[in-house]
């Protein structure tokens, strides 16, 4: 399974699926001439709740809808997939990552103001949204097959085995190993148990539906950020005198690739790009399916709210981990260990006796907050295949998914979540190129009125 997953991945993370992520981006950049960049602030009024609408269309407020996006994006990504992209492609890959991120604000603007701008309606007659129904709506029918292969990716790409994979291991090195309760060489007994736990836990949230699922990330999000945020500045306090070095080293290895494995600059950037692209998701369409839930009838206000991810999640939470990581050195510690307890190792040393549990908090906050998100994502994706009213069919189904996710190794769960999110990619960013027109007069018609005073949006059809 390991090789098979891990060939899929490599294969799916070629050079053309990065020249359509980086270039997309960088063409979003351009033919925006910067716009997203330039309203940071009237986005932050937005999350304020000042133009929220009630009556809208749509399930949740726009503070949950990035929320509950967040939830997806600020899990395990920024601290087992920073691990991960260290061991895999070196230092320099988060030079990549952050590149990713930098561009992939443009790239969120874009394609979740088409996930509102193009929602379409289930076979209950819901509104939906997402890039399925932004290739239905926006491209016409004859595209459906471009739809239909990202549902069939998402829903298998949304599985919330790596999450549940790095809590269970973290717990059990920390925690359970220590406690006599699990060792090293016979540890399945309690993987499983702890998998069952999860999976009763995250049934009772589920079964809410997206409103719990916002409600409940809306409390979870700002406080585990809050609180890795709070480690990590402790701890680079602690090794202020390292973060220059650290800096250096990862700009360096960027375009040198020595600290790679093979020692190719090609595989720092795909490993940067990959581990990005897990990270934020810009590009991928997760995101937009959450996005695409909001109350609103203004897309580019949920652009602009959208574009906010990228940067919170990997310029801000993912440069802290890589930076505990390196200025530790724990990264060079022992090249056995890798995601999750890499991070641990390194708090570990900062922190003796008490900075492995902190992280075993966070983890567990971050992980379930984004099982709980990917739970959505793959419903509504089934729900677009086989019709919505089977989707809740999908709730024992991810449970049992939870469950199996706790005992399989952590390099077949990369493998095959990579080359599902690099499948998602293709429909997500062709039917966003294609659009990017309606996108752009969408925004001059949105910025015009917003100057003068008026809020009712025009038709986007003219």
């Amino acid at each position: 399974m390991e090789a098979a997953f891990t060939a899929f991945a490599n294969f799916m993370w070629g050079m053309p699926l990065v020249i359509l992520l980086v270039g997309g981006g960088v063409f979003f950049v351009a033919y925006s001439r910067g716009l997203p960049y330039r309203h940071f602030k009237h986005a932050l009024q937005i999350l304020s709740g000042r133009y929220d609408h009630h009556d809208d269309e749509g399930d949740i407020p726009h503070a949950q809808a990035l929320s509950t996006a967040l939830s997806g994006t600020l899990g395990l990504g920024n601290i087992a997939g920073v691990a991960l992209a260290l061991t895999m492609g070196g230092p320099g890959a988060i030079f990549w990552m952050w590149v990713t991120a930098v561009i992939g604000v443009a790239t969120k603007f874009y394609t979740c103001s088409l996930a509102v701008m193009f929602r379409g309606k289930d076979s209950l007659g819901r509104l939906q949204g997402g890039p399925m129904y932004v290739v239905r709506e926006g491209l016409g029918k004859r595209w459906w097959p471009l739809a239909a292969l990202f549902a069939v990716a998402g829903l298998m790409g949304t599985m919330p085995a790596f999450q549940v994979n790095q809590l269970v291991q973290i717990v059990r090195d920390v925690v359970a190993i220590p406690a006599g309760l699990a060792s090293e060489s016979n540890h399945f007994a309690f993987d499983l148990t702890l998998g069952l736990i999860i999976a009763a836990l995250v049934l009772l949230v589920i079964t809410g539906h997206v409103q719990r699922v916002g409600k409940v990330t809306l409390r979870m999000v700002p406080v585990m950020v809050l609180l890795y945020l709070g480690m990590t500045l402790l701890l680079l306090i602690q090794y202020l005198g390292e973060i220059p070095a650290a800096l250096h080293l990862i700009v360096t290895d960027a375009f040198s690739g020595q600290a790679a494995a093979g020692g190719a600059i090609g595989t720092v950037i795909l490993m940067g790009v990959r581990r990005g692209a897990f990270s934020n998701e810009a590009g991928i369409g997760t995101e937009s399916m959450a996005h695409g839930a909001a109350k609103t009838k203004e897309p580019i206000r949920e652009g602009l709210v959208a574009m906010m991810g990228p940067v919170i999640d990997t310029l801000l939470v993912c440069t802290c981990t890589a930076l505990a990581i390196l200025v530790t050195d724990a990264w060079q510690v022992d090249g056995s260990i890798d995601g999750v307890t890499l991070t641990a190792r390194a708090f570990e040393t900062a922190f003796p006796n008490v900075g492995a549990y902190l992280l075993v908090l966070v983890v567990a906050l971050l992980s379930l907050s984004t099982v709980f998100t990917f739970w959505y994502y793959g419903s509504k994706c089934l729900g677009f295949l086989i019709g919505a009213q089977h989707q809740h069919h999908y709730i024992w189904i991810y449970a049992t998914l939870v469950v199996l996710g706790s005992v399989v190794s952590l390099r077949a769960v990369v493998g095959l979540v990579d080359g599902l999110y690099a499948t998602m990619a293709i429909p997500t960013m062709v039917s966003a190129l294609l659009l990017a027109p309606r996108v752009n007069w969408a925004a001059r018609d949105y910025f015009a009125r917003h100057r003068k005073g008026d809020h009712e949006p025009a038709s986007t059809n003219s």
